[in-house]
């Protein structure tokens, strides 16, 4: 039951951008329609569901303090947390290039529509936040933190195809002038936030 709170919660209550307003570049860049933003979509909940399970095992067993100490007890006062942006980015750049990879191979179409927003994966926030989320919460097990990431990942998932799916219908609508483009976006975005915002009362 614990993991089934985790993995909705991240959904719907903490989710990426309408709680932490996190991977927005990436969210407001690629959302002119659906099949791309699906598409990017699908890259960042894998990229979650491999990043964050992997950052947790570093950071329980290499980077947190004392977390060295199956070594031997030389190890045991170790800490080596002030490494961990730096091995939670190299982790995400190592699954983003596998990813771009996959995408470019098996699906070249959506490799060009995607173009430079596939590999700024690596630079999305939503997934860093992800990583660090998962080590300041401090999730006790693997599972916690595997349904975290993917949780989140298809968070930020159904944002994108959301606000996606409202844009290309918003091209058949009479949008006044100045608010043509990111500025009727925005409201958008700020309309599903505070609508997200009532799943605040979800209790499981």
């Amino acid at each position: 039951m614990e993991l089934v709170n985790i993995f909705v919660k991240s959904i719907f209550i903490d989710n990426m951008v309408f709680a932490y307003f996190l991977g927005m570049c990436s969210y407001l860049a690629v959302s002119k329609t659906v099949k791309t933003s699906f598409g990017l979509g699908i890259a960042v909940v894998f990229v979650l569901a491999i990043t964050v399970p992997v950052d947790f095992l570093l950071n329980k067993y290499v980077l947190s303090e004392g977390s060295l100490a199956w070594l031997g007890e030389g190890f045991a006062d170790i800490d080596l947390s002030f490494l961990s942006f730096i091995i939670f980015i190299a982790v995400i750049a190592s699954m983003v290039q596998l990813v771009e990879m996959i995408v470019e191979k098996f699906a070249p179409t959506l490799y060009s529509s995607l173009g430079i927003f596939l590999p700024l994966i690596a630079v999305n926030c939503a997934i860093l936040g992800g990583s660090l989320f998962m080590q300041e919460r401090g999730y006790e097990t693997l599972g916690e933190a595997t349904a975290f990431g993917i949780g989140s990942g298809i968070g930020w998932l159904l944002a994108i195809v959301g606000i996606a799916a409202i844009r290309e219908k918003l091209r058949y609508s009479n949008v006044p002038a100045p608010l043509r483009g990111l500025g009727i976006t925005f409201i958008i975005t700020g309309l599903m936030g505070i609508a997200f915002m009532s799943f605040m009362g979800i209790k499981l």
